[in-house]
């Protein structure tokens, strides 16, 4: 393992190396190296990124045995000089080691391990073995997974044989028998692990639960560590200030200020659902004054329900009229055609629907006494009544 420069000193940000091999692959461009400090994305942990003669490597992966760092345009063979994005680097170290912190708390506490990990771009997740889990737990886990922290443990790594592993309490089985390198913290935790990590548990700095879920019979715990922390409280505390000003409260009354404006928008959105059915009372009034045998009309705002009660509602009183009904939204055109048992009229509201779907590109169907069915904005209101009146007032 002396070519991997990751596992001799985790933080190495410079290094030189010589360019062994140029090639491309369903990936892209790459190059293999004589000695890389580059991780590559294995084991729950994404890769890192970086430079190679100020080339920027965008992946790294470990394809059968052999290192491949993908790179934006070719490098020649020979000398090269890498550098690794730190704050990427660090921030991956600082998770992963939180997850061995955060894995063994659990087990410590409650005897409950992890059987799945995952390091996001958002938060880091840990699968439980578990399907229930209260809120009590989570608070103690995290506090132990603090103390560990503050308490700046050193974070060991040893190489060792099958036959030496056997010496350690290792939290899991371990997946190799060969290349076994050990990630030890002193009395808390003993794991078998390929993955970068800090010097002492105090570099994680802080670990903060953010959120469960479940995840098939299991419990999924999101969670971040280090400067991940510090991001989202700055955020939050920037959306917590934004809230307070928009409210004109203190930050410590936003949950109550927030519970009033919902009791006030419920009560706003009864009081405009009661103007509404008035309103549709009072339009139907008004349509039923009508002398004309077949109702053509416009509604803007209202829904295809509304619609269809409007047009039931008229051809039950009149059964002798045929009711035709245009509603528009925001997202669609709405038709609903209607036409009383008494009706005289010979057409066929089914039939008069699909040709007039056609200039919509609309979907609906019924029968030949009521049809209903809504399309795009291809032509505006305007043009769909004229259409209409075509179809209803000729015939």
């Amino acid at each position: 393992m002396e070519d991997l420069l990751y596992y001799e000193d985790a933080y190495m940000t410079n290094f030189d190396a010589n360019v062994v091999t140029s090639n491309t692959d369903e990936r892209g461009t790459y190059v293999t190296l004589d000695r890389t400090a580059f991780y590559p994305e294995g084991g729950g942990q994404p890769d890192d990124y970086g430079t190679l003669n100020n080339i920027r490597v965008t992946d790294v992966q470990k394809i059968n045995d052999a290192i491949h760092h993908y790179v934006e345009q070719p490098l020649p063979l020979g000398p090269v000089h890498g550098q690794i994005d730190w704050s990427r680097r660090f921030d991956h170290m600082q998770q992963h080691c939180g997850q061995h912190i955060l894995t063994a708390a659990f087990v410590e506490l409650f005897d409950v391990p992890t059987v799945a990990f995952h390091l996001g771009k958002e938060t880091v997740t840990i699968d439980l073995q578990t399907e229930t889990i209260t809120a009590e737990q989570l608070a103690q886990a995290e506090a132990r997974a603090n103390a560990i922290i503050l308490e700046n443990r050193p974070v060991e790594t040893k190489w060792v044989t099958a036959e030496e592993a056997k010496q350690y309490p290792l939290r899991k089985q371990l997946t190799v028998s060969d290349d076994i390198r050990l990630v030890i913290i002193p009395d808390f935790d003993y794991n078998g692990c390929g993955g970068t990590h800090p010097r002492g548990t105090g570099d994680v700095s802080m670990l903060k639960i953010v959120s469960t879920e479940r995840a098939k019979q299991q419990i999924r715990v999101h969670f971040i560590c280090g400067q991940r922390v510090s991001d989202a409280f700055t955020w939050r505390l920037a959306s917590m200030q934004q809230a307070a000003q928009l409210l004109s409260v203190q930050q410590t009354q936003i949950p109550t200020s927030i519970e009033k404006l919902l009791k006030t928008q419920k009560q706003l959105e009864h009081d405009l659902s009661a103007a509404k059915e008035q309103l549709l009372t009072i339009e139907m009034e008004r349509l039923a004054r009508s002398t004309d045998e077949t109702i053509i009309e416009a509604f803007e705002g209202y829904s295809m329900q509304q619609a269809q009660k409007i047009a039931r509602t008229l051809t039950t009183q009149f059964p002798e009229k045929t009711v035709v009904l245009v509603a528009t939204d925001d997202k669609k055109m709405q038709l609903v055609f209607a036409k009383g048992k008494q009706s005289t009229s010979s057409l066929n509201m089914n039939e008069q629907l699909k040709v007039l779907l056609s200039f919509i590109n609309g979907r609906g169907g019924g029968n030949p006494q009521f049809a209903q069915g809504g399309g795009d904005f291809t032509i505006s209101v305007d043009e769909m009544m004229q259409q209409i009146r075509n179809q209803f007032i000729a015939k």
